[in-house]
C-alpha cells in the first residue's frame, strides 16, 4: 500500500459503526492498517463487525456507546484507550430519519411535534457530530494532530422531500463541521464531512422498496436524478474516508465537504 494511505499506527473510532455505511468504514480503516474501535449500541452487530475485521487480519474491538450520551462516549473512550491506545481518528457516522418527522400526505408539517423535532436533533447532530467531537477531539488537540470526519448527506445541500427534520440536521452537521474546523484547525485537528448520495440502509430501505423488494416510486425519482443512474454501495464511501483520515494524503484539507453522490447534487432537471 502506497504510504499516502497508510493508516498503520492510528486508531480510529467509528460512531455508528454497528451501522451499514458505518460498518463498512470500520472495514474501510481497518483495511488501510488502522486499529479500529466500532461504537454502537448492538453489541451482536458490533462484534460481527469486529469478527469480520479480525477475519480480514486487521485488528479491532467493540465498545458499547450511545452516541447522545456524554457518560457513555466518555466510558467508551477508556475502554479503546486502555484496549487499542489513543485514539487519533474519529468518524461520526451515528444518524438516521425517524418516521415520527417525515412529512408525508397522511402527516402535514404543521403535525411535527417539537419533541420530535428535537430527538431528530439530538440523533444526527447532536449524537451524530457534537459530543463525540467534545469526548475524543481534546485528546487530538493536546497531541496536536488527529482527523475528525462527519457524516452529512445530501439533503443537508438541498433538502429532500419528506425527511425535513433529518434534512434540517445535516445541514447543521455541515455549518458545524466548518466552525470545529476553523477552532481546532491551530491545534493540529482537521475537520470534514462526506456527503453520501443514496446507500440503502435500515433507516431508508422502506422509503426505497416496495414490500415484495421493487423499488418504490421514490428510488425511480432518486435514479432519475442520478447521473449514474443507481444507488451507491457501502464500500464506495471509504475511499473519501480514508483518504480524509490519512494525514499524509489530506494534512492540508479542513472545513472541505465530500461528495459521494453518483452526481446527485450536480444535476437539476
Amino acid at each position: 500500500m502506497s504510504t499516502l494511505f497508510d493508516l498503520t499506527g492510528e486508531v480510529a473510532v467509528v460512531v455508528g459503526g454497528t451501522g451499514v455505511l458505518g460498518g463498512a468504514l470500520a472495514e474501510g480503516l481497518a483495511s488501510a492498517g488502522a486499529r479500529v474501535a466500532v461504537l454502537g449500541r448492538n453489541a451482536e452487530r458490533g462484534e460481527a463487525r469486529v469478527q469480520a475485521i479480525h477475519a480480514a487480519g486487521g485488528q479491532a474491538m467493540f465498545a458499547v456507546a450511545d452516541a447522545s450520551d456524554r457518560s457513555s462516549l466518555e466510558k467508551a473512550l477508556e475502554a479503546v484507550t486502555a484496549g487499542l491506545g489513543t485514539p487519533s481518528i474519529l468518524v461520526n457516522a451515528a444518524g438516521g430519519n425517524d418516521p415520527k418527522v417525515t412529512v408525508t400526505d397522511q402527516k402535514a408539517i404543521e403535525e411535527i411535534e417539537a419533541a420530535d423535532w428535537a430527538a431528530a436533533f439530538d440523533l444526527n447532530l447532536t449524537g451524530g457530530a457534537l459530543l463525540p467531537s467534545q469526548v475524543f477531539g481534546p485528546g487530538m488537540c493536546q497531541r496536536g494532530r488527529g482527523s475528525i470526519i462527519n457524516i452529512a448527506s445530501v439533503s443537508a445541500h438541498l433538502p429532500l422531500s419528506r425527511v425535513i427534520a433529518y434534512s434540517a440536521a445535516k445541514a447543521a452537521v455541515l455549518n458545524f463541521t466548518q466552525f470545529l474546523a476553523r477552532e481546532w484547525a491551530p491545534k493540529g485537528v482537521r475537520v470534514n464531512s462526506i456527503t453520501p448520495g443514496f446507500f440503502p440502509a435500515e433507516q431508508n430501505r422502506a422509503l426505497l422498496f416496495q414490500p415484495d423488494g421493487t423499488p418504490s416510486a421514490r428510488t425511480q425519482a432518486i435514479w432519475g436524478h442520478t447521473p449514474m443512474k443507481r444507488f451507491g454501495t457501502s464500500e464506495e464511501l471509504v475511499g473519501a474516508c480514508v483518504f480524509l483520515a490519512s494525514h499524509a494524503a489530506s494534512s492540508f484539507v479542513t472545513g472541505s465537504d465530500i461528495r459521494v453522490d453518483g452526481g446527485f447534487l450536480s444535476q437539476t432537471i
